[in-house]
């Protein structure tokens, strides 16, 4: 019975945000915080507490989101919330422990759920990496649940050699269906050492397998490729390697800082998702591509990789840094607000059922940063 209730509560929590989503598209209210860009993030981040964990947004995300928390987990312990991060993860895991399962979504009833799709390949390695950033050790019952979990993992997404297979899940661009995305086998490496760091048992594999197969099969001189068969620029797939230290080489790094110069995802605010004129190379999910959620994410200005490229800048020193910052700081500014993404000409972005969300927690992302080196 208890699988049935919890089955009924997570499509209760899917259509709830669902809902939240159109409602908040045609009759939802965008608030403008006044202040500095440092201001505005700050009060975006403290209103996000819910007193049990950090909710996403202060829009239709109102609730909990395994993978947008992870991306802000280490800048939350470095802005002094270590506390509210470790009480956020024994709730998550409280939750996830009485589902049987790690998922994307976590709302205020604690019904859990993927969403769009039904199996996530990221939750579970932003799970361990929040683990570690944040120094929380599992107790014996957590830990013994997470090793379970790492053997479902292996035997839902990997083959006999420890190799992604082809299959459809949700992942951070969940518009489109990727062949096996250079984000995916990122998460997947950076799950890797995490387990080893955790002393957890039941992924086998090695975090080097992962970073050879970004090194052979996804780099193309440039950037990081989408994925194995789509040769084209898409920011996490370029951006990921390097913020989760899968990789760590500077001459990449800098190849891929001049791309995105020379291609201008970075001239009004960083940073555009993709480049003009390369959409068609993608496979979009019915209700996300260009007739209900069109450039959703395509040249649109998405807030969340522009905050792992100023994040990025900071750690190989580009000179480029301090105009980006400030150009993202201006953006912040111009909308008193820190909005998902943005359209090109950096309006707010609306389509058909979707508007951007605002007062996203990745504002701590951002919050984090020097305003120069």
């Amino acid at each position: 019975m208890k699988p049935i209730i919890r089955r009924a509560g997570g499509i209760l929590g899917t259509l709830r945000a669902e809902y939240r989503q159109l409602h908040n598209r045609y009759f939802g209210k965008i608030e403008r915080i006044e202040g500095t860009a440092q201001e505005v993030c700050a009060e975006i981040v403290e209103r996000l507490w819910e007193g049990d964990f950090y909710r996403t947004s202060l829009g239709h995300f109102d609730f909990f989101w395994m993978r947008d928390f992870g991306t802000v987990c280490q800048s939350l312990v470095t802005l002094g919330n270590q506390v509210r991060v470790h009480h956020t993860l024994r709730w998550a895991l409280y939750h996830y422990r009485r589902a049987g399962a790690v998922t994307l979504c976590i709302d205020k009833a604690g019904n859990t759920f993927n969403a769009p799709a039904k199996k996530s390949v990221d939750a579970l390695p932003w799970l361990l990496h929040c683990l570690v950033v944040s120094d929380y050790w599992p107790n014996a019952a957590e830990q013994a649940f997470l090793e379970k979990q790492l053997g479902k993992y292996v035997k839902t997404f990997l083959d006999s050699d420890g190799n992604l297979q082809t299959m459809r899940y949700a992942e951070m661009r969940d518009a489109v269906f990727y062949d096996r995305s250079a984000y995916s086998i990122a998460l997947i490496a950076r799950m890797a050492h995490c387990a080893k760091v955790l002393k957890l048992q039941g992924f086998p594999y090695d975090e080097q397998q992962y970073q050879d197969e970004l090194l052979n099969h996804y780099w193309n001189g440039h950037y990081f490729d989408a994925d194995r068969t789509t040769k084209a620029f898409s920011a996490e797939c370029a951006l990921m390697p390097f913020f989760l230290n899968v990789i760590d080489n500077r001459d990449m790094a800098d190849r891929t800082f001049d791309y995105i110069t020379k291609a201008k995802l970075n001239a009004l605010y960083p940073m555009q998702y993709g480049e003009a004129g390369r959409e068609h190379l993608f496979k979009y999910r019915i209700a996300m591509g260009s007739k209900l959620m069109p450039n959703y994410t395509g040249t649109s200005i998405w807030t969340w990789h522009g905050t792992f490229y100023l994040h990025i800048l900071k750690k190989y020193g580009r000179p480029e840094y301090h105009t980006q910052y400030a150009n993202f700081a201006s953006m912040i500014e111009r909308h008193g607000n820190y909005p998902e993404l943005l359209n090109a000409d950096g309006s707010w972005y609306y389509a058909p059922i979707y508007r951007s969300d605002p007062g996203m927690v990745w504002a701590a992302l951002f919050l984090e940063l020097p305003e120069s080196l």
